[in-house]
């Protein structure tokens, strides 16, 4: 157990004893708990459990039930194998877990707080909405209505079959399930269906440009926060899903779709090591056409995505964490990507120990950062673009920056109890742009450092590091000549 998970229980163990609070929804009554002054409702479902004839199926509604429903606990996580980077919630799993979860600290209809919803990363095949660090009650005090929810994950969530006709990306489908939930139900806690706010952080980022760019979530949300979400690569074509799914199907003896939703949970999850062989990795979203319509840099540069106010931004050092002797695994498939121009990428860098330390994280997330801005800027859509480097005090090392997911405590405001005062106002002032930012469509208030809008003509960005929070150039040498390699082949 890490020291945030414990200093998250010990905060928990501290907290007064918490009262019953009871919201009705379109599906029946639920309890919830009330604590510090924020009511929480966990483990709620908004859509049917995808099981037996609903897994690899769009998601169904509820089935509405009499009594009120407890929700003082998380629901099950969705399922995944355990790995490297990515921190599982701490439920047991079940294909059985589509549920979301509210905090407000005003549950009662005509509040009209803004909403923001909370979409978890873990590569599309792990994390959870149920983490500590994520829990929506520190947030929630600022006069906001915190939701987070699971989506179905890996082969589960991502699978294409010819016999399951020409769908595919069934998280996704869960994700708008869930936005529509918010929809229906979000003033019953509260909360403003006209403000509706998504952020999400790695997977959870870039399925938020995804949702910008998909015609099926459209008007379902009024803003969104892309953190270190990437977005610039190509997902397969449902062609190409499709044959890997067959390839699955032949494998385990599923030839049509009642025999594949016949096969045990733990066959269709699969095991780490076959799943490091190419063939037997499930095909991960896909541009299938319809939900997702075709790359989202493409929808962007284009100028069809949700042009609403945006904020989109990375860390300033994403693949820090990684040893020198592994760097080659992540920047291999970089400079394969780049093609040709990738010695002339490499040599934008200072030199080649920068380039070998940096050519990931900034191909991965910080080019793709400035160009999904820059589109939406050019769109008209107000538009903020950042830089996040503050590292905890107990976490500072040489020449180690604020490394991928290191944010997301403080975009909570989730610190562990060994936090600085320096910690702690780095977390305010991230949360103060934030639900700013939900509350008005502009980041800026009283007290902070101003951000500007991100101008396609000088592109700057704001920079929240450790020494001091301030605007500074969003370009260099290598982010532009990242661009301009992507763009040419394009």
């Amino acid at each position: 157990m890490t020291r945030a998970l414990l200093a998250f229980g010990a905060i928990a163990a501290l907290a007064s004893p918490a009262a019953a609070q009871q919201v009705t929804i379109d599906s029946g009554a639920v309890t919830g708990v009330t604590a510090e002054g924020v009511a929480s409702f966990k483990g709620v479902p908004f859509a049917a459990a995808p099981v037996g004839a609903g897994r690899w199926s769009a998601p169904e509604p509820v089935q509405p039930w009499s009594a009120p429903r407890d929700a003082a606990a998380y629901g099950p996580d969705c399922m995944q194998n355990p790995l490297p980077g990515i921190q599982p919630g701490s439920r047991p799993m079940s294909e059985d877990c589509l549920t979301l979860n509210v905090w407000t600290p005003k549950p009662v209809k005509g509040a009209k707080l803004p909403v923001m919803v909370w979409i978890h990363g873990g590569g599309f095949v792990g994390g959870s909405g149920t983490l500590p660090e994520t829990d929506g009650a520190a947030l929630a005090r600022r006069d906001v209505v915190i939701v987070s929810f699971n989506y179905r994950l890996g082969r589960f969530g991502f699978f294409a079959h010819p016999a399951l006709g020409k769908d595919g990306n069934w998280g996704l489908m869960d994700q708008i399930a869930a936005l529509k939930w918010v929809q229906r139900n979000i003033a019953s806690f509260g909360g403003d269906p006209a403000k509706v706010t998504i952020f999400g952080e790695s997977a959870g980022g870039e399925s938020v440009s995804r949702l910008m760019a998909s015609p099926a979530a459209k008007g379902l949300f009024a803003r969104a926060i892309v953190a270190s979400g990437g977005g610039r690569d190509d997902w397969p074509t449902l062609a190409d899903a499709q044959a890997k799914g067959q390839a699955f199907g032949a494998r385990t003896g599923a030839a049509d779709a009642a025999a594949l939703r016949a096969l045990p949970a733990d066959k269709v999850l699969g095991s780490l090591a076959l799943m490091s062989k190419e063939e037997d990795r499930y095909s991960g979203p896909m541009t299938d056409g319809t939900l997702v319509p075709a790359n989202a840099d493409a929808i962007f540069a284009g100028g069809k995505q949700a042009r609403i106010p945006y904020i989109i931004g990375s860390n300033d050092d994403e693949l820090g964490f990684i040893p020198a002797p592994f760097r080659a695994m992540v920047n291999g498939p970089v400079e394969k990507a780049l093609g040709t121009a990738a010695a002339t990428v490499k040599a934008a860098y200072a030199s080649e120990d920068e380039a070998n330390r940096r050519l990931g994280g900034d191909a991965i997330f910080a080019e793709p950062a400035l160009a999904f801005g820059l589109s939406q800027a050019r769109a008209g859509a107000p538009t903020f673009l950042y830089r996040f480097g503050y590292v905890a005090e107990a976490q500072r090392q040489p020449a180690l920056g604020a490394v991928h997911a290191s944010d997301v405590a403080f975009q909570f405001g989730n610190l562990p109890a060994d936090a600085t005062a320096a910690d702690r106002a780095a977390a305010k002032q991230l949360g103060d742009y934030w639900t700013n930012f939900a509350k008005t469509g502009d980041p800026n208030g009283s007290g902070l450092p101003v951000w500007s809008r991100l101008d396609p003509a000088v592109p700057q960005l704001l920079s929240m590091g450790i020494a001091a929070t301030a605007m500074a150039p969003a370009t260099t040498p290598a982010l532009t000549a990242i661009a301009a390699a992507r763009n040419e082949k394009k």
